[in-house]
């Protein structure tokens, strides 16, 4: 009989159609069942002895729930049997319904459990970085069916760690090779990748939210190694070890499979001949190597950028890693194609959507003495004292991750440009929010513009990490550190020293620093927004709770 190996992960939802992505341990017809009659069908596909498919629904009625079963050659393998969870569901939304929005990144792998949890939580070993909000953020909505749930859930980068991997994993990488030569315990290959997967989305009651939610992802630097594209000369001296390459070409063709083809909606994958070819051909592991080998020469053939529309909310998720140009003369976030689709996509059908999201995996607004450290750093690095501090600020720029939207000032600039625009007008959004991780804690900034130049949307950088992970106490206390008065003057020394001018926006701080496994939540009715934030709390007897810390209305009815 075959097995589901992984998922069901429920990823792609509008009104009437849906994707719901699979790994099987063999080929196989993967079928979706609803209680509703809707169904879908489609054979896997293989990838380095691997099976997958991405099913697609069809027939589903709008502004209903629906519960689902996989079946793979005609035997029903989800839910599983005994299965404490409630029944996985289809949610297809009304136009007036209400847009919630939950987001977080940087989830390391949960630790094993001692035996299999159930929903709530017990039975786990003790988290050594504290609750998963993942985690417990299911195990809520699983204690609770009918309890206010996301209409998608947006992870915004390290959905695995290909650097950083856990005791377990490390076991089973020193059964296929040696570990104290490169790249040592972090992953290698293809399969080793899967391991991580598997690791992370197997967690029970994460796989359950994952096939119960939707969920649109996007890559930052841990999927594949810390500070991934940091300058040009970082790429040189990765490119210059033995094991880079195969790491790189892994990490793209898994990402691919497991994370980029569920963003895209049935429409999309039908125009993509990548997609139709690996369908086409008995083993698409060659197809997707020599896709990944182009996209690692020629990063600007390969947008990995998509968009998504809720109703009246647009959603942009911004590659901010792999889409960026590294030479020191015209350093930019995005290649000039990217940047130009991110316009596009932001100012078409201006006055159809009331709420403008932008995800990047970076935050756009830092603490200003962070802000004025990257901008300092880029001007050394591109010579502006010489190559003397050129070499002191290339070294400084990997010791110190100097790597965020602030050391690319152009595209901080031309960022902040394309938001005054969009929010501006008769036709104006209510909110543009920049939502973002990587940085290990929570907080909200919100941007001002010189008079008259500022757009009439309230714009707000919301940053929000972990979900699952810890931050060094040195670190803690520079972010701590880093919003403060006196840091802004030390930030200002350094951009003068630098022949920095200030940035064409000012901000301020208007919630947090918050430390801990997090998640924020936006809900958006009509023209209204507001903003909840809940953390991970461990409880006596094992798992965890959510606490909410921060509840705000962004913007009235």
């Amino acid at each position: 009989m075959t097995g589901l190996r992984l998922g069901p992960l429920l990823r792609y939802t509008d009104g009437s159609t849906a994707t719901i992505w699979v790994e099987t341990d063999r080929p196989c017809t993967a079928e979706v069942r609803c209680a509703d009659g809707a169904q879908g069908t489609t054979h896997t596909f293989q990838v380095a002895g691997h099976h997958y498919a991405l099913i697609p629904v069809t027939g589903l009625t709008p502004g209903t729930a629906t519960a689902y079963e996989v079946h793979l050659d005609g035997a029903r393998v989800w839910p599983l049997p005994d299965s404490p969870f409630p029944p996985s569901v289809i949610r297809t939304g009304l136009a007036d319904d209400p847009v919630r929005v939950a987001f977080g990144s940087c989830r390391w792998a949960a630790p094993p459990a001692s035996d299999r949890p159930g929903p709530t939580g017990e039975g786990r070993e003790q988290d050594p970085v504290g609750p998963d909000a993942l985690d417990t953020f299911a195990t809520r909505l699983a204690a609770d069916p009918d309890t206010e749930r996301p209409d998608v859930l947006l992870l915004l980068g390290d959905q695995v760690y290909a650097d950083e991997t856990s005791p377990d994993t490390r076991r089973w990488l020193a059964g296929r090779r040696d570990l104290d030569e490169p790249p040592g315990s972090g992953v290698a290959d293809y399969e080793e990748y899967t391991r991580l997967y598997y690791e992370s989305w197997l967690d029970p009651q994460v796989r359950w939210l994952l096939s119960t939610v939707p969920s649109c992802m996007i890559f930052d630097d841990h999927d594949v190694i810390d500070d991934w594209n940091t300058s040009a000369a970082w790429l040189a001296d990765m490119r210059a070890t033995s094991w880079w390459r195969e790491r790189l070409l892994s990490g793209l063709m898994s990402y691919w499979v497991y994370q980029h083809i569920g963003n895209l909606s049935p429409a999309e994958l039908a125009e993509d001949p990548l997609y139709a070819a690996v369908h086409d051909t008995p083993d698409a592991t060659g197809l997707l190597r020599d896709f990944a080998a182009r996209a690692d020469a020629a990063p600007a053939t390969v947008r990995w950028s998509y968009r998504r529309d809720f109703g009246r909310v647009r959603l942009l998720m911004v590659d901010s890693r792999a889409a960026r140009v590294l030479e020191e003369g015209s350093r930019s976030m995005l290649d000039p194609g990217e940047a130009a689709w991110l316009r596009e996509q932001t100012l078409a059908g201006r006055g159809s959507y009331d709420h403008l999201l932008i995800g990047t995996s970076l935050p756009w607004l830092l603490p200003h003495l962070m802000h004025d450290a990257e901008a300092w750093n880029a001007a050394l690095c591109r010579g502006e004292k010489g190559p003397r501090w050129a070499r002191i600020g290339e070294k400084l720029r990997r010791a110190a991750d100097l790597e965020h939207w602030a050391a690319f000032p152009g595209s901080f600039a031309d960022l902040a440009g394309l938001i005054a625009e969009a929010g501006s007008g008769s036709d104006a959004p209510a909110t543009v929010c920049v939502l973002s991780g990587d940085v290990h804690h929570a907080y909200i900034a919100e941007p001002s513009w010189p008079a008259g130049r500022g757009p009439d949307a309230r714009v707000l950088q919301l940053t929000c990490s972990p979900v699952h992970n810890r931050i060094p106490l040195p670190l803690h206390l520079a972010f701590l550190l880093a919003w403060t008065g006196a840091a802004r003057f030390a930030g200002r020394r350094l951009a003068g020293h630098g022949g920095i001018p200030k940035p064409p926006v000012d901000w301020r701080k208007t919630g947090g620093p918050w430390f801990g496994n997090q998640l924020m939540t936006l809900t958006m009715r009509g023209r209204s927004a507001a903003l909840r934030l809940e953390q991970a709390r461990a409880k006596r007897g094992g798992g965890g709770r959510l606490t909410t810390v921060e509840e705000s209305v962004l913007t009235g009815p």
